[in-house]
């Protein structure tokens, strides 16, 4: 079904129960209202070209009741990246999917001092702009009978595209992945099976909206089944998170492990009281942060896996399969087969290969990119690009990104495996990025980039107990700190261009 259409059956079905608790306006609208709002807004996107139509508005019920008056008016949302260089982000999405108008945040764009790129239309003019008659329009239309009022806004068909969201770019140029209505209707049916989710869960929605951990998990998930959202637009701001999620009795979050760092550190015992579930994914989760989320709260903080081009979640652990540090089984609509990496045979159980993916919730493509697309699916089967095995048990281990993994004297060497023998041994203030740069002699060389020097010979002797001697850093170069994404991942391309400035002027 399509997302915007099975909205309408939801709001219709939940008219008077709160949808979404906007903490960061002191808002709260129902589904009756967010429907209204939506068709609103729909009238309003109208006069826009058909097509594509950017969104950069951080995460709200503006944000939210955006994308789906988009969909309701025939547009497909290209979501911004606002959190780093916002403006060549919307440039690069107009040139990249041939589209002019954004709807963005005018206090978001002030906020961040981001200048005003042409064909961007403020979301708080357009509301100034709504007369009593648009709204009696929108509230009569809102009234009719389901099937009625599905005539009245756009159609399409299951394989449209819903969105279109950037890849993070952490190790190249962001790709504009097409996800289409039945990608993310896939994904949301594959996550309810597993999960016993029900419409008095109460969901917090912090992800920025222009990643899809936080499209499906904090958007799509629970209006899908009728649920409230809780909203808030700055993840990193923890201590007032902790007290949203006491207050509001919040029973599901998802984030990165940076995120659950912060609300681990800012958070009182009982916090989280109201939690079901916890879960981390989009990066590797460490054992440490699990045990703490134990010692403190009683929780077992869940880990989960997947890509944005798999809408996202692949694999996943639940509170009745968990195996910690595993990501988890694979979805039930989902197939996961690894892969020698060199022969392309199947690997055995416990075998290191290739992750590779099928099911319907697997992109439809990347936009305009054709040579990517074919590279990256072949056979429907998709790419991830990471390494990991089976164990006996059917729970999938991801062991790090391909990209992270080197060849030296002709033996595969896996960063991740150095980042975390390293990571044990470092002070606990002290965080580390391992990477490959060029070498003159050997080809390549691992080094390592950390926020405070450290004894090194010291370090290197430890690791030389863990590690093979080819394993072992060649250099490590000290930065105040390491740049990540705005989605708390690290960020691998930058840290890795910053190491060879580094080393250059050495």
């Amino acid at each position: 079904m399509l997302l915007h259409q099975h909205f309408v059956r939801i709001a219709k079905q939940f008219e008077n129960k709160t949808a979404i608790i906007d903490r960061t306006t002191g808002k709260s609208v129902s589904y009756g209202k967010s429907l209204i709002a939506s068709l609103i807004l729909a009238d309003k996107f109208k006069k826009y070209d058909e097509g594509f139509i950017g969104i950069m508005i951080p995460t709200s019920a503006g944000c939210a009741l955006s994308i789906l008056g988009a969909l309701m008016s025939g547009r497909t949302p290209v979501m911004i990246n606002y959190s780093t260089g916002a403006a060549q982000n919307c440039e690069y999405a107009q040139k990249k999917c041939a589209f002019k108008t954004i709807i963005a945040s005018k206090a978001l764009v002030e906020k961040i001092n981001c200048p005003r790129v042409p064909g961007m239309v403020f979301i708080e003019d357009i509301m100034e702009h709504v007369s009593i008659l648009d709204k009696v329009k929108a509230a009569l239309r809102a009234k009719l009978p389901v099937e009625r009022l599905l005539k009245k806004i756009h159609g399409g068909e299951i394989d449209d595209n819903a969105l279109i969201l950037f890849t993070s770019g952490s190790e190249k140029d962001p790709k504009a992945v097409q996800l289409t209505h039945r990608n993310i209707g896939a994904n949301v049916d594959g996550l309810i099976k597993v999960f016993d989710f029900t419409s008095d869960d109460v969901f917090l929605a912090n992800l920025p909206l222009f990643h899809v951990f936080g499209q499906t998990a904090n958007l799509w998930l629970p209006l899908y089944y009728g649920m409230t959202i809780v909203s808030y637009a700055n993840p990193l701001d923890f201590k007032a998170i902790c007290n949203i999620i006491r207050e509001e009795k919040v029973t599901f979050v998802v984030g990165t492990p940076i995120f659950m760092w912060g609300y681990l550190r800012k958070s009182e015992p009982g916090d989280f009281a109201s939690c079901r579930i916890m879960l981390a994914g989009a990066d590797k989760t460490p054992d440490s942060l699990r045990q703490e989320f134990l010692h403190k709260h009683n929780i077992n903080l869940l880990e989960g896996y997947g890509c944005t081009e798999t809408s996202p979640a692949i694999s996943v652990n639940t509170p009745v399969a968990n195996r910690p540090g595993s990501v988890g089984l694979p979805l039930p609509n989902v197939s996961v087969r690894v892969e020698n990496y060199e022969t392309g045979e199947e690997c055995a159980v416990g075998e290191i290969g290739k992750i590779l993916v099928k099911g319907d919730s697997i992109m439809k493509g990347y936009f305009d990119d054709f040579e990517a697309t074919t590279l990256s699916i072949r056979r429907g089967w998709y790419d991830t690009g990471d390494m990991g095995y089976h164990d006996a048990d059917g729970y999938l281990w991801h062991v790090g990104r391909l990209k992270r993994f080197m060849k030296i004297g002709g033996e595969m060497v896996s960063l991740i495996r150095v980042e975390n023998v390293l990571e044990h041994l470092l002070p606990d203030d002290v965080s580390c990025c391992v990477v490959e740069v060029p070498d003159s002699v050997r080809g390549a060389k691992i080094v390592v980039a950390v926020t405070r020097k450290i004894d090194e010979k010291a370090i290197l002797k430890k690791m030389a107990e863990e590690l093979p001697n080819i394993a072992l850093p060649k250099n490590f170069v000290v930065f105040d700190e390491l740049p990540k994404m705005g989605s708390g991942k690290i960020d691998f391309r930058r840290i890795t261009d910053m190491v060879r400035d580094a080393l250059q002027q050495k």
